[in-house]
């Protein structure tokens, strides 16, 4: 059978479930849309938690999809063979449908099978279960069921819970696991006793590629307290890892999923560093990912991690001599590559890569004055303390891990002749510093804008409701990726921050204008309904995904259904509003329709946040 593509692989696990019954469903972004308590979507069960926990969810009980995600816990370790900060989690999922007995034997035959599966040797394969203690019995019936397909005693390991039991914390669902190994050694182990399996695995010989996790226990306060009403099923497979095997390669990196970005690098150096090489690629990658679900760098948060990566990416670009620019070819390479199954990368390639673009050349001027002034200071005391760190991350923007790297490559020389490497005294005190210094911008930006309606007086209901109507207006002018980042309304003007890179131009600003006061003048009903929190993303409302929903929320339509199309606007939202369009522009003493929706100011108020000041008048 010929080798396939990445594309294919990723076609067949979801054909393959899609001919026994799952929904396909479409990744969830990067940024998770109401858990605040991560940055990013880190596995492909992260965006499913609430239905693994009971809801039910809109597609169904079966359910499969290729979930894009980004570590970067590890990543100084980017640049081996293994790891990487983006990556793709294949999984099927059973919420209280299937069980073991279905999902093994699903995962088996999608492995072996030639004619819609991976076409990997079965005799190459390995499978470790849960071995049981005193929460949970030893899963016995997993083991069975392996055998019933072929596998080998000799071939299934039992393992403890530190290996086969997956847990969400100390309480939730959870359950033993079993999990799939494959043998990568060119003449192939045979069949292996329990240690000589373990040594393999740490030679990594055998990979492990595929989990299917079994939830049928609940634990409360740490403890197992019994089995749940229904079982679920969660799978993951990784995508990279698969591609490796299935492609016959030791690595990703050198897969068709990197292929265009691993040649491109070779046009803008001669030099042959392929840690720095995988390191570029890698970050690369990710940072195209996350402007495309609408991160824009900054020093906080989601715009912190793409902030980091890009600037690493710079750094090793420069060790590698590249020119500067290259980054931005890079990011083309990436589109490329994914563009068939990721349109927003598409829509949105010269954003991407200009965000990318910009922040190279940011950070190469603050690279420039960062060094000097590190230098400066090792200069003057032959060391770095923790307020050296925080000083020049505030003041000059050089982030704490690059003066880390920087001097990680520096020697000092001593006194009686020999060199050490340059220590951080008393690196503690950074953290500290900068509690202290977040602490104080978290109060002034309170202070500086507060949220919502400063009244229910009949302007600022008016305003409320002309907030929603821009932020739909904006999202058809200026793209998908604009969302609302805050707002502030007086009886006096409404004021709308939103996701935006670039200054809107004057035709960009009359178009808004025009598509709102044409929606006035239609005089559509804005109506309300109160659904479940999930229906209400399912149908594509808007809302603040930072906030935390209640499980029902009211969301605010603004025009009916029609035939073939949505309504005009549709939010999550608390209210109150006008209830019908026309009143936007009436006169609140004599009731004449003499206003318009009119935009006095557009500007930047933060890297990649853009403010809109607006009237009716």
């Amino acid at each position: 059978m010929p080798t396939l593509t990445s594309a294919e692989i990723r076609k067949r696990f979801l054909d393959f479930f899609a001919k026994r019954g799952h929904a396909i469903i479409p990744s969830a972004s990067l940024v998770p849309e109401n858990d605040p308590s991560v940055l990013f979507n880190t596995a492909g069960m992260q965006p499913l938690v609430p239905y693994l926990l009971g809801q039910k969810h809109p597609a169904g009980k079966r359910i499969a999809d290729a979930q894009k995600c980004v570590r970067t816990n590890d990543i100084e370790e980017v640049g081996d063979n293994t790891h990487h900060t983006f990556f793709e989690m294949l999984g099927n999922w059973s919420l209280g449908d299937y069980f073991k007995k279905d999902a093994i034997a699903w995962s088996y035959e999608l492995i072996t099978s030639r004619e819609e599966g991976f076409g990997l040797d079965p005799k190459r394969l390995y499978v470790t279960v849960f071995e049981g203690d005193e929460t949970a019995p030893r899963d016995t019936e997993s083991a069975e069921i392996w055998k019933s397909l072929g596998v080998s005693d000799h071939r299934i390991y039992f393992l403890p819970a530190d290996k086969n039991w997956w847990s969400p914390g100390d309480n939730g669902p959870c359950g033993p696991d079993t999990e799939m190994y494959y043998d990568v050694t060119p003449e192939g182990l045979g069949d292996m006793t329990l240690a000589q399996f373990k040594k393999a695995d740490d030679k990594q010989q055998v990979v492990e590629f595929w989990n299917d996790v079994f939830m049928e226990y609940e634990k409360k306060d740490g403890k197992v307290i019994g089995k749940l009403a229904n079982k679920n099923v969660d799978t993951g497979a990784g995508l990279e890892r698969v591609v490796a095997l299935i492609q016959g390669k030791k690595t990703a990196y050198e897969t068709d999923l990197f292929e265009l970005i691993m040649h491109k690098l070779e046009d803008f150096t001669v030099l042959n560093d392929i840690r720095a090489k995988r390191i570029i690629a890698d970050h690369i990658r990710t940072a195209v990912f996350l402007v495309g679900d609408g991160v824009v760098p900054s020093n906080t948060d989601q715009g912190y991690i793409l902030r980091r990566l890009i600037r690493r990416a710079v750094r090793f670009a420069d060790s590698l001599e590249m020119k500067h620019g290259s980054l931005y070819w890079l990011a083309g390479a990436v589109i490329e590559t994914y563009k068939h199954v990721y349109a927003n990368l598409l829509v949105n390639e010269e954003l991407i890569k200009s965000e990318i673009d910009k922040e190279e050349s940011r950070f190469r001027e603050t690279l420039d004055k960062g060094m000097a002034e590190l230098s400066h200071r090792l200069e003057k005391k032959g060391r770095v303390t923790g307020k050296d760190l925080f000083d020049l991350y505030q003041s000059f923007g050089f982030p704490p891990e690059v003066t880390k790297e920087v001097l990680s490559e520096l020697s000092i020389q001593n006194e009686d002749g020999t060199t050490s490497k340059v220590a951080i005294e008393n690196e503690a005190e950074y953290a500290v510093l900068l509690a202290k210094h977040q602490e104080v911008s978290r109060a002034g930006a309170g202070e500086r804008f507060k949220g919502g309606l400063a009244d229910h007086s009949p302007m600022s209901v008016k305003y409320h409701t002309a907030t929603h109507m821009l932020h739909q207006a904006l999202r058809m002018v200026l793209g998908e990726h604009v969302l609302q980042k805050g707002s502030n309304i007086t009886p006096e003007r409404l004021r709308f921050d939103f996701s935006h890179t670039a200054k809107m131009s004057p035709e960009e600003i009359k178009k808004v204008e025009d598509i709102i006061n044409e929606k006035i003048r239609e005089d559509l009903p804005v109506t309300w309904s109160e659904i479940p929190f999930e229906d209400a993303k399912a149908q594509g409302a808007l809302g603040v995904f930072e906030d935390k929903y209640e499980p029902i929320v009211k969301v605010y339509q603004v025009g009916p259904k029609v035939a073939g199309g949505e309504s005009y606007s549709l939010e999550i939202c608390g209210g109150p509003h006008v209830e019908h369009t026309l009143e936007l522009a009436q006169d609140h003493a004599t009731g004449e329709a003499k206003h318009q929706f009119k935009i006095q100011k557009e500007e930047a108020v933060a890297q990649g946040i853009r403010r809109i000041k607006a009237v009716l008048a």
